[in-house]
């Protein structure tokens, strides 16, 4: 049994990242295992649901033990994902192994990716809109202790079933997908608790999802063994530094990500994809700027003014907000 010590460290900086906001496992591992190990896609698929489902259990306990974990929302999620995520298993299976599978799969991975981006953005733009509404007193204040939320039941167990469909097929959407809709259905829920839940409800979806493909898909154990030895503790180190360190500037980096590993997938030229990417990092920024300065807030917050202002004026009042949310 080879493992690949290269590996083994790409995939501590990518646990290290789901610990820290609950994203980004499936979203970053797969294809990374796809662009730049050479793993067949379903194969990819695979071996990163089986290191997630030892993976997801290592965060979520540390949310378990600080009470971020919301168990009536992760309830009514995993009636809907556990089901579906077997179902996309099986729909792979019906589908086979061939050339053309593969590359199915490859773009469906693409789209799931350039989705959770754009979700990511999404996501970035309504915190900014609440906090400026609450600035103005535009919405109620939020309680300072921990907000009890009335679960919504239907939409719930719909978000669990789209997503346990989309992890059993691509391994992507766990927590990039899930926890985008998540903040959209009970915005008065914590920074931490978003994360805290998603992590939790993950857990028995990607469990789902990883016992599916051991039996039906193109499962690898030296493959998976070297996932587990660098995602697992660096789940755990982001877990407990989760409530600590900002996030933002990691769901920026995210966000590029995503969308740069997107286009490949999609089959983009290295040189399109180069010229994109450029675009995006001049523009965005800019573009982002432009949008705070609209809604009466600085174009950049400095570290001082995250400690002052942004601290008495919203971290108070918005879940997650304050330097996580900039």
């Amino acid at each position: 049994m080879n493992i690949d010590w290269v590996l083994v460290l790409a995939t501590f900086g990518i646990g290290i990242v789901v610990g820290l906001t609950g994203m980004g496992g499936g979203a970053l591992m797969t294809p990374a295992l796809v662009l730049f190990f050479g793993i067949p896609p379903l194969t990819a698929v695979s071996s990163d649901l089986v290191a997630s489902a030892v993976m997801k259990p290592v965060g979520s306990f540390v949310h378990l033990r600080r009470g971020t974990v919301n168990l009536s929302l992760v309830k009514w999620l995993c009636v809907g994902s556990v089901p579906a995520a077997f179902c996309g298993v099986l729909v792979l299976r019906a589908l086979g192994d061939g050339e053309a599978v593969q590359q199915g799969i490859q773009t469906a991975l693409g789209i799931a990716l350039l989705v959770s981006a754009a979700g990511l953005t999404v996501r970035a733009y309504l915190r900014l809109l609440e906090r400026a509404r609450r600035r103005d007193g535009g919405a109620e204040r939020l309680p300072q202790d921990r907000p009890e939320v009335a679960v919504r039941v239907v939409p719930t167990v719909l978000v669990g079933m789209v997503g346990g469909f989309v992890v059993g097929m691509t391994s992507v959407g766990s927590g990039s997908l899930i926890i985008i809709a998540l903040m959209a259905l009970y915005p008065a829920l914590k920074a931490s608790q978003l994360v805290g839940t998603d992590l939790a409800q993950a857990v028995p979806l990607v469990f789902a999802a990883a016992l599916g493909h051991i039996f039906f898909g193109d499962f690898r154990i030296d493959l998976t063994l070297s996932l587990l030895l660098g995602c697992v503790p660096g789940a755990w180190l982001g877990a407990r530094i989760s409530s600590r360190a900002s996030g933002g500037f990691v769901r920026r980096v995210l966000a590029f990500v995503l969308f740069a590993s997107s286009l490949k997938l999609l089959g983009v030229s290295t040189t399109t994809t180069g010229i994109i990417l450029c675009v995006a990092l001049l523009v965005g920024p800019l573009a982002w700027f432009a949008i705070r300065r609209h809604h009466g807030f600085p174009a950049l917050v400095h570290g001082r003014d995250r400690g002052t202002r942004d601290r008495g004026l919203v971290s108070s009042t918005v879940p997650g907000s304050g330097p996580d949310d900039d």
